[in-house]
């Protein structure tokens, strides 16, 4: 069983629960231990590029070297999360005299420069586990049914930081769909902004970006949307105003490999 450093980040801890709980499920069913390092923090929700800003940077940091002194990659499955910490590792691995600030703030037994492997649950089913044999692994396909892969912002920007996927033209949620038998719907706004942290003091400007989302899905078809991120579906659910149903794609996974109920136990 492959063993990976896990990072939940505080939002899986709260609102968005279901994220985490079938994220879990899911890779045991797939023979994957994910390890959570004790005493995590906060990832800091978004990342600051000023580049004399350091303290923002350094529990991204500390998790990142609690995989490395672990042997392990590390995994992350907000999309929030998976920005900070990858931007922190990609920045840390090319600026040498951010290094050396964080460093010297952390004062580890062993600079951290930046070793550790950072991939998105995403990434896990497609480049370890491999979709063909995800596709084996599933007992409940969702045939028939289509379902909107919603992106969002921070899942694919910075491309040459985060290295996921085509930022103009991704495939790899689509790709997940497949694997799990369903078909998914390709539309205009997948990969635009819902309105994100907007919603604290605009909220009309967050209902028109969410609004415009939903129509787009809708209007090509879909049955249902998945995301990966908790703002994005919190403005997706609570802003647009439709009826189209928004879930994690964990929890998609979780049913589709017959682990959902289990994990609710």
């Amino acid at each position: 069983m492959d063993t990976f450093t896990y990072y939940p980040g505080c939002t899986l801890r709260t609102k968005a629960k279901d994220l985490d709980t079938y994220a879990r499920a899911s890779a045991e069913a797939l023979g994957i231990t994910l390890a959570e390092p004790a005493d995590w923090q906060c990832c800091g929700g978004a990342y600051t590029t000023a580049k004399d800003e350091i303290a923002t940077k350094l529990s991204a940091v500390r998790v990142l070297n609690s995989a490395k002194q672990n042997t392990t990659p590390l995994v992350t499955v907000c999309s929030a999360c998976h920005n900070v910490i990858k931007q922190t590792n990609y920045d840390i691995s090319r600026d040498e005299e951010m290094a050396s600030k964080v460093n010297r703030y952390l004062a580890l037994d062993e600079p951290y420069t930046g070793e550790t492997t950072v991939y998105h649950y995403l990434e896990l089913l497609r480049d370890v586990v491999g979709f063909d044999k995800l596709k084996e692994k599933v007992v409940n396909p969702f045939t028939g049914k289509k379902i909107a892969a919603y992106y969002g912002c921070l899942l694919l920007r910075p491309s040459k930081a985060l290295a996921m996927d085509d930022p103009e033209n991704p495939t790899i949620i689509e790709d997940f769909i497949r694997a799990i038998g369903g078909t998914p719907v390709i539309y205009s706004q997948r990969n635009e902004c819902c309105g994100g942290y907007i919603t604290i003091e605009d909220k009309a400007q967050a209902q028109k970006r969410s609004s415009a989302v939903m129509a787009s899905a809708e209007d090509q078809g879909a049955e249902m949307l998945i995301t990966a991120c908790p703002l994005c579906l919190y403005n997706l659910k609570k802003n647009s105003g439709s009826q189209l149903p928004v879930y994690y794609f964990t929890e998609l996974l979780a049913e589709a490999l017959g682990v959902k109920e289990a994990s609710n136990e």
